[in-house]
């Protein structure tokens, strides 16, 4: 399980290492092959699993009926879009530029573990999220008895 926010430099090629506190982690979880793709829900922020957690979140996306553009939407922006990556023997990973751009990732960048995957952000995307803060209205039945 993956959890934790990490400050994350990135090279001119693209590159970011992966914490070392995850390396082991994700060797054994995967044996180092992950998957980079667009967090579909929030702009700034990109998603990262290991390969065998997104080979049951593909195939549960793509056995959705196709029919609502929503659907193709979400198909194009997991399956279509997915990068597999593998770290280097350095412990670093490249992000191809189309992804970078698309979420404004540069020189800095904020790796979260969210249990199974990671999300990373653009710094300023990342700042901008967690300066948001949740109401009374945000909060449905399902989080009214949440013990924090």
């Amino acid at each position: 399980m993956f959890q934790g926010e990490t400050a994350i430099t990135v090279d001119d090629k693209g590159r970011l290492a992966v914490p070392t506190v995850y390396r082991d982690l994700v060797a054994r979880a995967c044996g180092n092959r992950l998957v980079l793709t667009y967090n579909p829900f929030e702009a700034g922020a990109l998603w990262l699993y290991p390969q065998a957690a997104w080979e049951r979140v593909r195939d549960e996306v793509m056995a959705m009926p196709n029919v609502r553009k929503t659907v193709r939407t979400l198909q194009q922006k997991l399956v279509g879009s997915a990068a597999f990556l593998e770290p280097d023997g350095n412990g670093r990973i490249t992000i191809p530029p189309s992804h970078r751009a698309a979420v404004g990732i540069e020189k800095k960048a904020v790796l979260l573990g969210m249990g199974e995957k990671f999300e990373l952000w653009s710094e300023q995307a990342h700042r901008a999220q967690i300066q948001q803060t949740l109401s009374d209205e945000d909060l449905g039945e399902e989080l009214l008895g949440l013990r924090l």
